[in-house]
C-alpha cells in the first residue's frame, strides 16, 4: 500500500497494524496481510465505506398557498450509501401517505433519495411546521432534518356571540362578531334584514361589536355581519327575539283567590241602617314562586258584586220603611176610614174609652 494516507502504526514479529485517514469511497475493498514463511501465510479482510446523505432540501414550496391548492413538497438527499431512508412529519406527527424514489447516483455506488408529500392547502395548516427527516446508518442515530413553515391563505371565518341567550324588553344586547382569515379581515359590516341599522342612537357599533341598548319588539329580525380579505368575503346571521319582561322585580303582594261577601240589613223604627262586607283573601295557589300581583280582573268582580248587593239593599230598605209608616199610620186610626170628621173617627176608633171627649187630638 503505498498512499499517504496509509499510516503504520504497528510493527512487530506477532502484529503489523496500519491506519487510514480521509477515507473515501475508493477505499472500500479487500485488505491483505501475509506474513513471509515457508510456506507464506496470509489474511484477508473486506472493508465496507458507508456514503453519508448530504443535508436533505424541501423543495416545490411557494409563499403564499391558497386555501384549496394543492401542493407537492419533495425532500431529497444523495451520497448516501446505502440508500437512506426519508420520513415526514407535519408537527411532529409523522405523514405515511408520501412517494419514495430511490436512483443510483453516477459513481455507481453511492445513491439519491427523495421523497414527495401531496395534499391539499388548509385553513388549519397555516403556520404548522412540516419536517423532512433522514435516517441513516452513518449518522450515528442522529438524524438530519430540513424544516418548511407553511403559510395558507383564506377567506375570513364569521361567527357571532351574544352576551344575552335570553333577551327582554328594556335589556341592552351585545353581538360580537368574530372574523379570522389570512390577510387580517378588513372591518366588519352589520346589517339588519338586508338594510342599514335603523336606529343608529340605539344601535351603535364599535370595531366588530354591535350594542343595543333599550331593546324592545321592533328590534326583532335577522342581524348579519360581514367580513372580507383579498381572498374573499364570508358572513353569518343572528336571528334576534325580543322578550317580554317577566314580573320578577315587582314586590310581594297577596292575590285575593277567595272572596266572599256578607251584607246585613237590620230595619227599626228608631234605627239606622247598617252594612258591612268582609273580605276573606288568600294567596293564589296558581302563582309563580316569588311572582305576585294584584289580579285587576277578580277584584273588579268583587267591587261589582258588592255595588250591586248594595244597591239591593237600599231598595228593599226603602220599599220596607214605605210599607211600615202606612201600617202606622193604618193602626193609629184603624175604624175610622167611614167617620164624617176626625171627631167621630177618634170616637170610632179601637181601643177609644167612654170619655173619649177628654181626650182628643186634632189634625191640622
Amino acid at each position: 500500500l503505498r498512499d499517504n494516507r496509509i499510516e503504520l502504526v504497528r510493527a512487530s514479529w506477532h502484529e503489523l497494524s496500519i491506519s487510514v485517514s480521509d477515507v473515501s469511497l475508493s477505499d472500500e475493498g479487500q485488505y491483505t496481510c501475509s506474513l513471509f514463511t515457508m510456506p507464506v501465510k496470509t489474511s484477508k479482510a473486506f472493508l465496507t465505506v458507508l456514503g453519508v446523505p448530504e443535508k436533505p432540501q424541501i423543495t416545490g414550496f411557494t409563499s403564499p398557498v391558497m386555501e384549496g391548492e394543492r401542493m407537492q413538497l419533495t425532500c431529497k438527499t444523495s451520497g448516501s450509501k446505502p440508500a437512506a431512508d426519508i420520513r415526514w412529519f407535519k408537527n411532529d406527527k409523522e405523514v405515511k401517505d408520501v412517494k419514495y424514489l430511490k436512483e443510483e447516483d453516477a459513481n455507481r455506488k453511492t445513491f439519491t433519495v427523495s421523497s414527495t408529500m401531496d395534499f391539499l392547502a388548509d385553513r388549519n395548516d397555516d403556520g404548522a411546521v412540516v419536517s423532512c427527516r433522514v435516517d441513516h446508518e452513518s449518522l450515528n442515530s442522529t438524524p438530519q432534518i430540513a424544516m418548511q413553515v407553511l403559510e395558507i391563505h383564506y377567506t375570513p371565518l364569521v361567527k357571532i356571540i351574544s352576551s344575552n341567550s335570553w333577551p327582554e324588553e328594556g335589556q341592552t344586547i351585545i353581538l360580537t362578531c368574530e372574523s379570522k382569515g389570512k390577510p387580517v379581515p378588513e372591518p366588519v359590516l352589520w346589517t339588519k334584514d338586508g338594510g342599514e341599522l335603523p336606529d343608529p342612537e340605539r344601535m351603535v357599533v364599535n370595531g366588530r361589536i354591535l350594542s343595543i341598548s333599550f331593546l324592545n319588539k321592533t328590534d326583532n329580525g335577522t342581524y348579519r355581519c360581514e367580513a372580507k380579505n383579498p381572498i374573499g368575503r364570508n358572513s353569518t346571521e343572528y336571528v334576534l327575539i325580543v322578550h317580554d319582561v317577566f314580573n320578577t322585580l315587582l314586590p310581594t303582594t297577596v292575590i285575593p283567590s277567595l272572596t266572599t261577601a256578607t251584607v246585613t240589613t237590620t230595619v227599626a223604627l228608631t234605627t239606622s241602617t247598617t252594612t258591612s262586607a268582609t273580605a276573606i283573601s288568600a294567596r293564589d295557589p296558581n302563582a309563580l314562586a316569588g311572582q305576585t300581583g294584584p289580579d285587576h280582573a277578580l277584584i273588579g268582580g268583587i267591587v261589582a258584586v258588592v255595588v250591586f248587593v248594595t244597591l239591593c239593599s237600599i231598595i228593599l230598605l226603602g220599599r220596607y220603611l214605605a210599607r211600615h209608616k202606612g201600617t202606622y199610620l193604618t193602626n193609629e186610626a184603624k175604624g175610622a176610614e167611614d167617620a164624617p170628621d176626625a171627631d167621630t173617627a177618634i170616637i170610632n176608633a179601637e181601643g177609644s174609652q167612654v170619655n173619649a171627649e177628654e181626650k182628643k187630638e186634632y189634625f191640622i
